[in-house]
């Protein structure tokens, strides 16, 4: 097995409040492991309530006057810190498949992605435009002017640790806020790591902090009760998704919620069959599964199920699993030791319900299961609608097949789930294409695409999988108030 060299870390991360690196009030710690091996990378201050308090009061003081600057400004911060990211992707990488277990390559184009939201929104933050209003009367002019909604917060997940933060961090600077976020305490390096770029080209203190803590409740309920904070971002899972939205409603807070999905994955019989298999395999595998938009159900169309499944298990079989620093690998660790178990579970149920195991399972490859938390790529045929892989998301690299006869029952099949993110389909009907957008109950269609996301396009769920977009034109406008103005006596 190819050796690999850790890369240095800080001697110290802690969170940045307030423009600057502090363990604040915390009086214990908390450590930062690596799936892939299961040692401590770094200890870091457990933040508490107090801290989060300490990191809204400088958001607030901030803020006015970041919202005063102009546009041209604010684009200047962003391209200044995309830069930055360019320049260090290998050691943001790094530490990024440290802490998160991704293949160095998919971290390395989390970074890019990441960098391009930051890119996106500094030139996005110059048209921020208004409207002039036909009047109902002629002294008057009706004008129309959008503004900062104010202190904005986010709540981020592990899976994309760079990536969910400048979607969110992005528009809210680009528009005239301030924004507090709460990382994932999994993978809190890359958010610090953030922190250092915007501090090291001089963001003005206090508009940026990172509140690094193990007790999500508690600090989240503090940014809930404060009415000062008028926007909340959020992604992770529905459950957490509905608190927070119950949450809201004290202060009338502005909600954007990334939750849970379930995608399907459609293969018609007129598919080109090879475009459908290199995006499925890119689709399951990125991030081992463990994304919001990664396909759960493969729906295959039954006159290419069976050289459909023996190509996928036969690409899913030929990667490479271990650690992501290592040459070749292409699946790495889960993030912990539960979301093993969770896979586990999923599969042995499939099993016990009929499915077969047509590759994977509790196999351990090359050893490296006993090290750190792995599981191989995995196929499940014989699947059907009884099964917890049809019913919730597996978050894990296992691919459930399941055949289908006709267009009107795989696109009832696709919608019989309360979520509603992504889903994806493949054919070379040009009007089922068009069909198929119109009838799938999703914020998120890959027509032939099972790698649709990108910072100009409007990402977000319908039904329980959220509400509100991130990225695109439309991104911005969820930290911006839409204000009018009713100009009297303009005729003499």
């Amino acid at each position: 097995m190819t050796t690999t060299t850790t890369p240095s870390l800080s001697d110290t991360y802690l969170s940045y409040i307030g423009g600057q690196f502090t363990k604040g009030q915390a009086t214990s710690t908390f450590d930062v492991i690596n799936p892939a091996t299961g040692e401590r990378l770094v200890t870091l201050p457990d933040a508490t309530p107090a801290d989060m308090q300490a990191a809204i009061d400088a958001a607030v003081q901030a803020q006015p006057a970041w919202a005063n600057t102009t546009a041209a400004e604010r684009a200047d911060v962003l391209r200044k810190v995309a830069a930055k990211m360019h320049a260090e992707v290998d050691r943001l990488a790094r530490i990024m498949t440290l802490e998160e277990g991704k293949p160095l390559a998919e971290a390395r184009t989390e970074v890019a992605y990441a960098a391009s939201f930051f890119e996106w929104f500094a030139e996005e933050g110059r048209r921020i435009y208004g409207d002039t209003i036909p009047s109902s009367s002629p002294d008057k002019r009706i004008l129309v002017i959008k503004q900062a909604v104010g202190v904005t917060a986010a709540i981020t997940p592990w899976n994309f640790p760079a990536a969910m933060i400048t979607r969110k961090l992005g528009p809210a600077l680009a528009a005239g806020c301030a924004m507090v976020v709460k990382p994932s305490e999994l993978t809190p390096l890359s958010a610090l790591e953030i922190a250092r770029m915007f501090d090291e080209i001089g963001l003005p203190k206090g508009l940026l902090s990172v509140v690094c803590g193990t007790d999500a409740p508690a600090l989240a309920k503090v940014i809930m009760d404060d009415a000062r904070v008028r926007k909340i971002s959020f992604t992770g899972s529905t459950e957490v998704g509905k608190i927070l939205m119950r949450q809201a409603a004290d202060t009338m807070k502005r909600v954007s919620l990334e939750l849970g999905g379930h995608a399907p994955f459609i293969v018609f019989a007129d598919a080109d069959l090879d475009a459908a298999i290199d995006n499925a395999v890119a689709c399951k595998m990125r991030g081992m599964g463990e994304t919001c938009v990664s396909a759960n159900r493969f729906y295959v169309e039954r006159p290419v199920y069976d050289a459909f499944v023996e190509r996928l298990a036969q690409r899913m079989g030929g990667m490479r699993m271990g650690n992501g620093l290592e040459e070749g690998v292409t699946v790495g660790p889960l993030i912990e030791p539960a979301a093993v178990d969770k896979v586990r579970r999923h599969v042995a149920d499939a099993l016990a319900k009929g499915a077969k195991l047509l590759l994977g399972g509790e196999t351990s490859g090359e050893g490296v299961a006993e090290r750190g938390c792995f599981y191989p790529p995995t196929v499940l045929v014989d699947v059907n609608h009884t099964m917890l892989v049809t019913q919730e998301e597996t978050f894990g690299p296992v691919a459930a097949v399941i055949p289908f006869e006709t267009e009107d029952e795989v696109v009832r099949y696709a919608n019989d789930t309360p979520y509603g993110l992504a889903a994806y389909y493949f054919t070379r009907d040009v009007g089922r294409v068009f069909r198929l957008a119109e009838q799938l109950e999703y914020g998120i269609l890959g027509a032939n695409d099972g790698i649709p996301s990108t910072a100009q396009a409007p990402f977000g769920g319908v039904k329980q999988s959220g509400l509100g977009r991130e990225g695109s034109r439309y991104g911005i406008e969820e930290y911006l108030n839409v204000k009018y103005v009713s100009l009297g006596g303009i005729q003499k």
